[in-house]
């Protein structure tokens, strides 16, 4: 494409017991634990967010879409969970979503992927912030109805 803006590659869609979730924070060993539990042998799937911060009357602005640093972090936040789950002896893949919507988001990738379980930590919002965007727990938990068993996890100290 001499032209044109390059996409990322086609997302995962093969099915997995357990999709270890995350809406960009690093997951916690706890949460990791979990997802190997859960998956009593079967794939397991990660996923992270990579925040989008809007858009300007309804099309996107390249000022508010996501850098090039941000995108590393996720990649080496997807990375280590994955080589922590192989330590573990799970088979498992990982990808990054781009989105302004996570909630929206995770849920859609659990359903695609046909999960039983999707592990996240919990970490409440606060102030401003729960107010504007919601509980991202509670958004997921209410997007996945009851196709998936949301499992949220104390992140150790």
């Amino acid at each position: 494409m001499l032209f044109g803006r390059r996409r990322w590659d086609p997302q995962p869609t093969a099915p997995a017991a357990v999709l270890l979730a995350s809406s960009g924070a690093p997951f916690s060993k706890a949460a990791v634990r979990r997802a190997r539990e859960l998956a009593a042998g079967q794939p397991v799937a990660v996923l992270s967010i990579l925040k989008v911060y809007g858009s300007t009357f309804g099309l996107p602005n390249p000022g508010l879409m996501p850098t090039r640093g941000e995108r590393e972090e996720q990649f080496k936040i997807v990375g280590k969970a994955i080589t922590e789950l192989e330590r573990r002896g799970c088979t498992v893949d990982g990808q990054i979503a781009a989105t302004r919507s996570a909630g929206r988001t995770i849920a859609k990738v659990a359903r695609t992927r046909q999960v039983r379980y999707v592990v996240m930590d919990s970490r409440p919002a606060t102030g401003v912030r729960k107010i504007i965007e919601g509980e991202l727990t509670n958004i997921v938990r209410r997007r996945l109805g009851n196709r998936a068993t949301l499992e949220l996890v104390s992140p150790e100290p």
